[in-house]
């Protein structure tokens, strides 16, 4: 058996991001960008106002109180969207609205909360402002040519809109892995029917369907191949028109003389075959017709442990992205863990974030065929290989695999 850190450090030699493909704006969200964007205008493109208020000399105004107001004349209206109607002369305002340009001659912005509006089209000027006041200067946030989003970078909603921003309704970005997921085994029955005896439901094709979604891939679920030669020969004919296998099962450990035979008429190169882990030491990696393969263990939670240690990473690599590793982060521990040291171990546990920091409570039923508990489970507390356990009241080091571990129902600020 080999260690889960060279495990991870052998996959990851063999993967390489995908080519880049053009999308328009939201469809890259999500998505890692291939390309440097760059602003072709500034942003803000004119020196505009940041309130609503009155666009005037700061000059006029330097003495200006609530006692001792300053008298302007307003010499025309300005909306957002239109644009100035002449110049701001000496003693003169122009009524502003946020978002419009600043007249020329105007060099701030008196907030209307600290105005008066006066008769025959004046208006009284409470406050004075320094030169520059709530005005936004054109080119303040990025300037023309500036690199606004640099490539590598993962497009969230603040990218999308930067990218309406500088204009860029279509940008290159690297392909979503098409991954082929495939079942292997004669006792395994579809979602839609009633497992006879002996018979159980494809579990792992659904959930590492869903698994390679959650990790931005496509997931194309070829279904279930039988115990026979010509069954996994033509499934794994499919599976190589996609950029990456994963297949659970018998096919995973090579269970059966005719799997072997059959990975080796379509060119295979198997690298490992076991990891030093609990759950999921059959695991195997390999190429497969030029494409990394990954063969998961049978039992549910072994096959879901094993995606998540070793095909995540390699999926997020491909799609381009630079951190895709887990977050390993420190909590508490609730209740004594006992093992047998030989194997890093992924325990089961429900992890929470209170005002005394973060507690983690393993769940009982940590057999490799419980799914009721990875239901229930939100990270896993990571055991080292040479480590028989820990006690209550230790720090440990749990990877959270669900988003909720750092969400909760109230606000708290």
């Amino acid at each position: 058996m080999i260690t889960v850190e060279s495990a991870v450090e052998i996959i990851l030699k063999e993967i390489k991001p995908l080519e880049l493909e053009s999308v328009d704006a939201l469809s890259a969200l999500g998505r890692v960008l291939g390309k440097d964007i760059r602003a072709t205008r500034p942003n803000p493109p004119w020196d505009n106002s940041a309130m609503d208020g009155y666009a005037l000399k700061s000059a006029d105004i330097e003495k200006a109180s609530k006692d001792l107001p300053v008298k302007l004349k307003v010499i025309y209206d300005l909306p957002a969207g239109q644009v100035p109607k002449g110049l701001v002369g000496d003693g003169e305002a122009v009524r502003i609205m946020t978002g419009a340009p600043v007249p020329v001659g105007a060099d701030a912005v008196v907030m209307v909360e600290k105005t008066e509006r006066g008769p025959d089209g004046f208006v009284l000027i409470k406050e004075g402002a320094r030169r520059g006041e709530n005005v936004r200067r054109s080119g303040e946030d990025f300037k023309k040519g500036d690199i606004v989003i640099p490539a590598g970078s993962v497009v969230r909603p603040a990218e999308v809109s930067m990218l309406a921003t500088v204009g860029a309704p279509f940008v290159l970005v690297h392909k979503r892995p098409r991954v082929a997921v495939l079942s292997t085994g004669d006792e395994l029955v579809d979602i839609n029917e009633v497992p006879g005896l002996g018979k159980i439901s494809n579990s792992n094709g659904y959930a590492l369907s869903a698994l390679a979604t959650d990790s931005g891939a496509v997931p194309i679920n070829l279904g279930i191949a039988r115990d026979t030669k010509e069954s996994l020969r033509e499934k794994l004919s499919v599976a190589m028109t996609c950029d990456a296998i994963i297949s659970s099962g018998g096919v995973s450990v090579g269970d059966y003389d005719f799997v072997k035979d059959v990975l080796k008429e379509l060119g295979s190169e198997m690298i490992f075959w076991k990891v030093a882990m609990k759950p999921g030491k059959p695991l195997a990696f390999g190429i497969i017709g030029g494409k990394p393969a990954f063969g998961l263990p049978g039992n549910p939670i072994s096959s879901m442990v094993a995606f998540e240690q070793f095909v995540r990473p390699a999926l997020l690599k491909m799609s381009g992205r630079k951190k895709i590793f887990g977050a390993l982060i420190n909590a508490t521990l609730t209740k004594d863990i006992k093992i047998k040291p030989g194997r890093m171990n992924f325990i089961r546990a429900e992890v929470r974030i209170d005002s005394t920091g973060v507690i983690a409570t393993p769940l009982e039923g940590q057999g490799s065929g419980v799914i009721s508990t990875m239901v229930r489970a939100n990270s896993f507390v990571v055991v080292p290989k040479d480590s028989d356990g820990f006690k209550a009241g230790e720090i440990v080091k749990v990877q959270p695999f669900d988003p909720s571990v750092f969400t909760k129902d109230t606000p708290g600020y």
